[in-house]
C-alpha cells in the first residue's frame, strides 16, 4: 500500500482544514518549488482541503484497505517469470545497437533533455507555485472569525461619526465620517450631506450625537465584506427644542476591509416604531 496524504502530511484522517494547512506548510518551509515532495505535499492539501475530493479519496482508501490477503499475496509473491511482459509496441532488441544502426550518438544529444521534458518540467513547477499560493491565500474558519469579529468593532465605531453631526461645525463633522469611509462610498455620503444637511441644518441649528450602538450582529459574513446590524439610540436637538428628542434606529452597515482596516461602504437606515 502507498503512503496516503494523511501519512504524508503526517496528520490524523480527522484532521480539520487548520490543522492541515498548518501541516502543510511545516512540510513545504524550506523546500525548491521544483522539488517533486513540493508537489506532492501540495497535491495532498489540495486534495484534502476540498471536501468534495477528499471524500472521493477517502473512499479510495476505504477500498483499499479492504483487499483480500490473497490479493496482496498473490501480488507479493508472484515471481517475475509468470508476470505478463509489458507491452512496448515493438519487439525487444537482441543485441546492443552498433553506429551502423543508429548513428553516432554525440556528446550533446545524450546530455541535452529532449524538448518536450522541459516543457513539462516548467508547468508542472509553475502548476505548483500556484497551488501553494492558493492554499496560503485561502483563510482559516479561524482567521475568517476574527476578521468578522474585527468589521463588527469597526461598524460600532463607524456608525458614531457617520450618523452625527452639528450644526454649529459642520465641516468638522463631516470629516470625521470621512475617516471610516472607503473612498466609492465617501462620493455617495457627501452628495447626501451636502444637498440635505449644509441646505437645512445652519436654518434649524439640529445637532445629532448618536450613543453607541445598543445591541449589534452580523447580518452576512464574508472574507473581505460583512454587513453589521446595529441598533442605535439619535438624540437630537433643534432651535426650537433644547431638551433631546431620542430617535431609534436600525441601521446595516457594509463593511469593506481595505488592508488592515474595515470601512463602511454603505448604510440602510430604519427608523424603529417608538
Amino acid at each position: 500500500m502507498s503512503l496516503s496524504y494523511y501519512d504524508l502530511l503526517d496528520v490524523d484522517p480527522s484532521a480539520g482544514p487548520d490543522e492541515i494547512r498548518a501541516a502543510w506548510r511545516r512540510a513545504v518551509e524550506g523546500l525548491d518549488p521544483t522539488d517533486r515532495r513540493f508537489r506532492a505535499y501540495n497535491a495532498a492539501a489540495e486534495t484534502l482541503l476540498d471536501p468534495e475530493r477528499r471524500v472521493e479519496y477517502d473512499v479510495g482508501l476505504a477500498a483499499e484497505a479492504i483487499s483480500t490477503p490473497e490479493e496482496d499475496a498473490a501480488h507479493t509473491t508472484q515471481p517475475s517469470s509468470a508476470r505478463p511482459a509489458r507491452r512496448s509496441g515493438r519487439a525487444a532488441p537482441t543485441a546492443s545497437p552498433t553506429h551502423d544502426q543508429q548513428g553516432v550518438i554525440t556528446e550533446r544529444q545524450r546530455r541535452t533533455p529532449p524538448a518536450w521534458l522541459l516543457v513539462a518540467l516548467a508547468l508542472s513547477t509553475l502548476a505548483a507555485l500556484a497551488i501553494g499560493a492558493w492554499i496560503l491565500r485561502t483563510p482559516s474558519d479561524a482567521e475568517v472569525e476574527e476578521q468578522t469579529r474585527a468589521a463588527q468593532a469597526a461598524a460600532e465605531r463607524a456608525v458614531v461619526p457617520l450618523l452625527s453631526y452639528d450644526a454649529g461645525n459642520l465641516e468638522e463633522s463631516k470629516q470625521a465620517a470621512h475617516a471610516v469611509l472607503t473612498d466609492r462610498y465617501r462620493k455617495t455620503y457627501d452628495q447626501f450631506f451636502e444637498g440635505v444637511v449644509q441646505q437645512n441644518a445652519p436654518n434649524t441649528g439640529t445637532r445629532i450625537e448618536v450613543r453607541p450602538p445598543l445591541a449589534s450582529a452580523i447580518a452576512r459574513s464574508g472574507e473581505d465584506r460583512v454587513q453589521v446590524l446595529l441598533f442605535v439610540d439619535r438624540p437630537t436637538t433643534n432651535k426650537k427644542t433644547s431638551t433631546p428628542v431620542v430617535y431609534k434606529d436600525q441601521v446595516t452597515l457594509t463593511m469593506v476591509r481595505r488592508g488592515d482596516r474595515w470601512l463602511v461602504d454603505g448604510i440602510d437606515t430604519t427608523p424603529l416604531a417608538e
